[in-house]
């Protein structure tokens, strides 16, 4: 008889051999650690520069008197950072108050009349100001723009809605994009794009700077849909909860409209168009 193979017979395992395994245990725990290691080092490495800054600004008699009455205060993480967050927070409440507001004008008007510090000085504020400002809708929109030609796309923040001169030299309606660069996204370009060439995604703005700066490697996950609708005109988000929100509005309001009441006929006074029959 012919000896026939047999299709049922198991396949045999598999022998991984001890370098493969060991190999793959260290790349196992070098993906687990070093994230990890890497937060700790530029946390500590923050700190440490906040600390030796604000140490340098300590009167010398008062390190000194830190050094010998609190040694272990002097060596602690972090104290530098606690010390600057208290100051910058009673500057803040400082500058609350009327004798505050008229320090700092004094200190504007001084500033003011410096050739080269007074153009730092204002954009700094400005932009300071324009960034922290809670209805500021800057870098809390991403978008998509075709650049620098088409059919190539490049992730945009939006940074406000295009003025002044260079709107009114522009016909169509424009917002400002800013157009990071990787892997550094604090340096980039400066696009006017109209409103109906860019797209607006779901996406947040910390998972865009995440593509950033992994260069396309760390993908964010596909959001889920929200019930919101791009214009696709403008490209505008225009959510379903808003629309019937103010439909409700509107009819609360119309409902509040006074109605004319219709007056009622006084007694024994005659209708209109009614004849009295006598007899």
């Amino acid at each position: 008889m012919d000896n026939k193979p047999s299709f049922d017979a198991s396949p045999k395992p598999v022998k991984i051999s001890v370098m493969a395994r060991l190999r793959s245990w260290f790349f196992t725990g070098l993906l687990v650690t070093a994230p990890v290691m890497l937060t700790i080092y530029i946390t500590w490495l923050f700190i440490d520069i906040i600390d030796a800054q604000v140490v340098g600004l300590i009167p010398s008699g008062l390190r000194d008197y830190i050094t010998l009455k609190a040694p272990i205060a002097g060596q602690l993480p972090g104290v530098g950072l606690l010390v600057g967050a208290v100051t910058i927070t009673l500057i803040g409440a400082l500058a609350a108050g009327f004798l505050g507001r008229w320090l700092i004008r004094i200190g504007e008007n001084l500033l003011n009349r410096m050739p080269v510090v007074r153009s730092i000085y204002g954009a700094s504020k400005q932009i300071l100001e324009t960034v922290l400002s809670a209805q500021s809708d800057a870098f809390r929109e991403v978008v998509l723009v075709e650049y620098p030609r088409k059919g190539l796309w490049v992730i945009g923040f939006v940074t406000g809605v295009t003025k002044g001169e260079v709107q009114s030299s522009i016909r169509p309606k424009t917002v400002n994009v800013f157009i990071p660069t990787t892997p550094n996204p604090t340096s980039g370009f400066l696009l006017f794009c109209p409103e109906n060439e860019i797209t607006y995604l779901d996406m947040s703005v910390e998972d865009a700077v995440k593509l950033v700066v992994s260069g396309g490697i760390v993908t964010p996950p596909s959001p889920q849909k929200s019930g919101k609708s791009k214009n696709p005109k403008t490209g505008q988000k225009t959510s379903a909860k808003k629309t019937a929100v103010k439909k409700a509005a509107n009819k609360s309001a119309a409902s509040k409209t006074p109605v004319q009441k219709k007056t009622a006929p006084k007694k024994g006074a005659p209708k209109k168009g009614a004849v009295k029959k006598k007899r």
